[in-house]
Protein backbone atom coordinates (compact mmCIF):
# COMPACT_ATOMS: atom_id res chain seq x y z
CA UNK A 1 0.00 0.00 0.00
CA UNK A 2 1.24 3.75 -0.70
CA UNK A 3 2.32 6.06 1.76
CA UNK A 4 -0.78 8.16 0.42
CA UNK A 5 -3.36 4.89 0.58
CA UNK A 6 -2.39 4.23 4.16
CA UNK A 7 -2.14 8.08 5.26
CA UNK A 8 -6.29 7.92 3.43
CA UNK A 9 -6.68 4.93 5.35
CA UNK A 10 -5.60 6.20 9.01
CA UNK A 11 -7.21 9.21 8.48
CA UNK A 12 -10.87 7.31 7.40
CA UNK A 13 -9.90 4.99 10.58
CA UNK A 14 -9.22 7.89 13.02
CA UNK A 15 -12.18 9.73 11.97
CA UNK A 16 -14.02 6.64 12.55
CA UNK A 17 -12.47 5.12 15.99
CA UNK A 18 -11.00 8.19 17.83
CA UNK A 19 -13.45 8.34 20.15
CA UNK A 20 -11.95 4.87 21.12
CA UNK A 21 -8.49 6.34 22.05
CA UNK A 22 -6.49 7.75 24.49
CA UNK A 23 -6.01 11.45 24.40
CA UNK A 24 -2.17 10.89 24.03
CA UNK A 25 -2.83 8.13 21.11
CA UNK A 26 -5.16 11.13 19.70
CA UNK A 27 -2.59 13.56 19.71
CA UNK A 28 0.27 11.81 18.34
CA UNK A 29 -1.96 10.23 15.26
CA UNK A 30 -3.63 14.25 14.44
CA UNK A 31 0.08 15.62 14.43
CA UNK A 32 1.39 12.88 12.22
CA UNK A 33 -1.26 12.07 9.84
CA UNK A 34 -3.68 15.24 9.87
CA UNK A 35 -0.82 18.40 10.71
CA UNK A 36 1.73 16.78 9.05
CA UNK A 37 4.42 16.45 11.47
CA UNK A 38 7.81 14.69 11.56
CA UNK A 39 8.63 12.28 14.05
CA UNK A 40 10.83 14.61 15.80
CA UNK A 41 8.33 17.81 15.82
CA UNK A 42 6.10 15.79 17.62
CA UNK A 43 8.80 14.21 20.15
CA UNK A 44 9.88 18.19 20.61
CA UNK A 45 6.16 19.06 21.28
CA UNK A 46 5.62 16.35 24.00
CA UNK A 47 8.99 16.10 25.53
CA UNK A 48 9.60 12.72 24.49
CA UNK A 49 11.94 10.43 22.00
CA UNK A 50 11.21 9.96 18.69
CA UNK A 51 11.31 6.35 19.06
CA UNK A 52 8.25 6.96 21.53
CA UNK A 53 6.44 8.48 19.14
CA UNK A 54 6.79 6.15 16.50
CA UNK A 55 5.92 2.87 18.41
CA UNK A 56 2.69 5.21 19.83
CA UNK A 57 1.75 5.92 16.41
CA UNK A 58 2.79 2.16 15.04
CA UNK A 59 0.77 0.29 18.08
CA UNK A 60 -2.51 3.01 17.30
CA UNK A 61 -2.68 2.60 13.78
CA UNK A 62 -2.42 -1.56 14.82
CA UNK A 63 -5.55 -0.94 17.19
CA UNK A 64 -7.25 1.22 14.57
CA UNK A 65 -7.15 -1.81 12.23
CA UNK A 66 -8.47 -3.95 14.68
CA UNK A 67 -11.22 -1.55 15.88
CA UNK A 68 -11.89 -1.90 11.60
CA UNK A 69 -11.46 -5.74 11.45
CA UNK A 70 -14.39 -6.82 14.12
CA UNK A 71 -16.63 -2.85 13.94
CA UNK A 72 -15.86 -2.29 10.12
CA UNK A 73 -17.53 0.63 9.82
CA UNK A 74 -14.75 2.44 7.50
CA UNK A 75 -15.58 -1.05 4.73
CA UNK A 76 -19.59 -0.35 5.20
CA UNK A 77 -19.00 3.42 4.60
CA UNK A 78 -16.73 2.59 1.21
CA UNK A 79 -19.76 0.07 0.55
CA UNK A 80 -22.15 2.91 0.66
CA UNK A 81 -19.87 5.25 -0.60
CA UNK A 82 -19.69 3.09 -3.90
CA UNK A 83 -23.24 2.54 -4.26
CA UNK A 84 -24.07 6.27 -3.83
CA UNK A 85 -21.96 7.08 -6.75
CA UNK A 86 -23.62 4.23 -8.88
CA UNK A 87 -27.21 5.84 -7.71
CA UNK A 88 -25.96 9.08 -9.46
CA UNK A 89 -25.38 7.70 -12.69
CA UNK A 90 -29.49 6.70 -12.81
CA UNK A 91 -30.39 9.68 -14.40
CA UNK A 92 -28.40 8.52 -17.22
CA UNK A 93 -31.12 5.65 -17.97
CA UNK A 94 -34.20 6.97 -19.68
CA UNK A 95 -36.09 4.04 -19.38
CA UNK A 96 -38.27 5.07 -16.18
CA UNK A 97 -39.09 1.12 -15.58
CA UNK A 98 -35.68 0.15 -15.97
CA UNK A 99 -34.42 2.96 -13.78
CA UNK A 100 -36.56 2.37 -11.00
CA UNK A 101 -35.46 -1.78 -11.37
CA UNK A 102 -32.25 -0.52 -10.59
CA UNK A 103 -33.06 1.60 -7.85
CA UNK A 104 -34.96 -0.67 -5.68
CA UNK A 105 -31.69 -3.05 -6.32
CA UNK A 106 -29.43 0.06 -4.94
CA UNK A 107 -31.82 0.26 -1.77
CA UNK A 108 -31.46 -3.52 -1.16
CA UNK A 109 -27.75 -3.33 -1.34
CA UNK A 110 -27.93 -0.36 1.04
CA UNK A 111 -30.03 -2.31 3.91
CA UNK A 112 -27.95 -5.20 3.43
CA UNK A 113 -24.91 -3.50 4.46
CA UNK A 114 -26.46 -2.22 7.53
Amino acid sequence: MSDLLKTMRMNYLFDFYQSLLTDKQRNYLEKYYMDDESLSEIAETFDVSRQAVYDNIRRTGDLLEEYESKLGLYHKFEARQTIYEQMLQLNRIQDNERRNQQLEAYIEQLQRIE
